[in-house]
């Protein structure tokens, strides 16, 4: 069963949004007088600035994309071409802020050299008074405090300033993602001085202030915030953590009608919107007016979940069983039009080549196969199941429902889909009250150790598949302490053969997020947050 690209159709929305899309330049032209349209990028999303804070509770996506852009980390991590663009290399790391770093023999102490001459947006110095203060904060506030753990990054006392530009970090075992956790979203380096000026007992971390105001140094500054509206950012033409970026002023606007943004992007009244529909992306690469860079989100995976704690998927036979009848082909084409990295379909037997993750395992489509292994597990004659999704994500989910329900029923499971509101879902997938359903997750950290500690196991939400398994518990946490790099693969590896042999979530594929602009801009980054690098974008003659 496969979807066709309804071209016809998508032509007529983009002709019905011209008049909204008017109304949206006429704003964006507005905000860009004061630069060229030369050096001004224009950027259309469909989501949402919500803050300037990325330690904010309840932060969006495009809010740590703008975060991204105006603030500093002490390291990032290099990239490497992909395609018409470029993807972050996760096995190299450089300085940020930090002209370089160091690693002790022992792993337990991590020292960051300062640049000299960077300075804040406000012409201030960049002190390691300013890191320790920015560090202690991303550790002490809830929701940054939970990620930079999973680097064993917990406590003020493990940041120490030896100068006014050299501070060091200390750790009680030499954790391989201690240094990854200082690159994320969250340890932003801010200017401590402002920053505490507007904190109080009652907020000693500035979080309220922050929301709205910035305290950055990094490559742009915020000259124009409208939560939820537009951002207009600034070039910090003193800014000395990397090359000097292309573009002087950056435009970013909330459109959310995805048909709009992809009609400015066509007509040429804006240059980049990432998050369109897949039908809307096809059609308008074949019509030739715009370019389209396509990465797969390797650190992101949709799923079929299992509640491995719930008869009848407590039976390790029926998983597998339903793994073997799903329809990964038809459904990677009507969900995805093919757009990405499928995650099935592997021939390893014994252990996979490597033990990065997610990397396809060994099932595809075998009805025979999945009718044996059912009778092996006592269901020669199958059984009723729910399978649920959640209604946010129907457009790609409703067609993998539609083509489950018509597949299983082939090997005897009848199967109920259930269509389930955002927020219930989440509490459902939490109480760990659903059967048999589908998601989508993504982790920061691309290493196995790390996803297999935050998606198969635990009774966090994250664990999709309600799994307990003794040795990957074993596996996981020693190998998250393993220097030795072949010591750690051959635990990966085997994290891997555990996952694929057990099947509490089937992995279907890593979705691409597709970046459509216009012909002229060049030098997409993929990053693992999923949003724009501003820093690295050109325009070409």
């Amino acid at each position: 069963m496969l979807h066709t690209r309804p071209r016809g159709r998508l032509r007529a929305r983009l002709i019905a949004a011209a008049a909204s899309a008017a109304l949206t330049l006429t704003a964006i032209a507005g905000a860009a007088q004061a630069q060229s349209r030369e050096e001004t990028l224009r950027v259309v999303t469909g989501g949402q600035v919500n803050t300037l804070d990325a330690g904010m509770q309840g932060i969006t996506r495009d809010g740590f994309g703008l975060n991204w852009n105006i603030y500093d980390r002490l390291v990032s991590w290099d990239r490497k071409k992909f395609g018409d663009g470029y993807i972050y290399d996760f096995d190299h790391m450089k300085g940020e802020l930090a002209e370089s770093f160091t690693i002790s023999d022992d792993g337990l102490t991590v020292t960051f050299k300062l640049r000299p001459d960077a300075t804040f947006h406000d012409g201030s110095p960049v002190t390691a008074e300013d890191v320790k203060w920015s560090l202690d904060r991303a550790v002490s506030l809830k929701g940054p405090g939970a990620q930079m753990a999973t680097g064993s990054l917990k406590s003020p006392d493990q940041f120490k300033i030896i100068d006014a530009h050299t501070i060091q970090v200390t750790l009680d075992k030499p954790d391989r993602l201690a240094v990854p956790n200082l690159a994320v979203v969250f340890p932003v380096i801010l200017n401590s001085k402002l920053a505490k000026e507007h904190a109080t007992a009652e907020d000693p971390w500035a979080t309220e202030w922050l929301k709205e105001n910035q305290a950055s140094g990094g490559a742009y500054k915020v000259s124009t915030f409208k939560a939820g509206q537009q951002v207009v950012l600034e070039r910090f033409d003193d800014w000395k953590s990397g090359p000097l970026p292309y573009f002087k002023r950056i435009i970013v606007q909330t459109v959310p009608e995805a048909s709009t943004r992809a009609s400015l992007i066509e007509r040429g009244d804006a240059d980049l919107s990432i998050d369109l529909q897949a039908s809307d992306v096809l059609a308008l690469k074949d019509r030739g007016a715009v370019k389209v860079v396509s990465i797969p989100q390797v650190n992101a995976f949709q799923m079929i979940a299992f509640n491995t704690r719930m008869a009848p998927f407590d039976n390790v036979k029926v998983r597998q069983a339903v793994a073997h009848a799903l329809p990964f082909d038809d459904m990677f084409t009507a969900a995805l039009y093919r757009r990405g990295a499928p995650l099935w379909g592997a021939t390893w037997k014994d252990l996979p080549d490597n033990g990065k993750f997610p990397q396809r395992l060994p099932y595809s489509t075998n009805l025979d196969k999945a009718k044996s292994l059912l009778a092996e597990a006592g269901f020669p004659n199958g059984f009723k199941t729910t399978f649920s999704f959640n209604v946010g994500s129907a457009a790609t989910s409703e067609p993998i429902a539609a083509l489950i329900k018509e597949s299983l029923g082939k090997i005897g499971i009848d199967v109920t889909v259930e269509k389930v509101p955002d927020a219930q879902m989440g509490t459902l997938i939490s109480e760990k009250k659903l059967p048999f359903f589908t998601e989508s997750a993504i982790a920061w950290l691309p290493s196995a150790d790390y996803f297999f500690r935050v998606f198969f196991q635990g009774e966090t939400r994250w664990n999709y598949g309600s799994f307990v398994n003794e040795e990957l518990a074993e596996l996981t946490a020693k190998a998250r302490y393993e220097r030795d790099p072949a010591a750690y693969e051959a635990a990966a590896k085997r994290m891997v053969k555990i996952a694929a042999d057990e099947v509490p979530v089937v992995m279907l594929w890593q979705p691409a997020l597709d970046a459509v602009m216009a012909k002229n801009i060049d030098g997409f980054t993929y990053w693992f947050h999923r949003q724009t690098d501003y820093r690295s974008l050109t325009r070409t003659k």
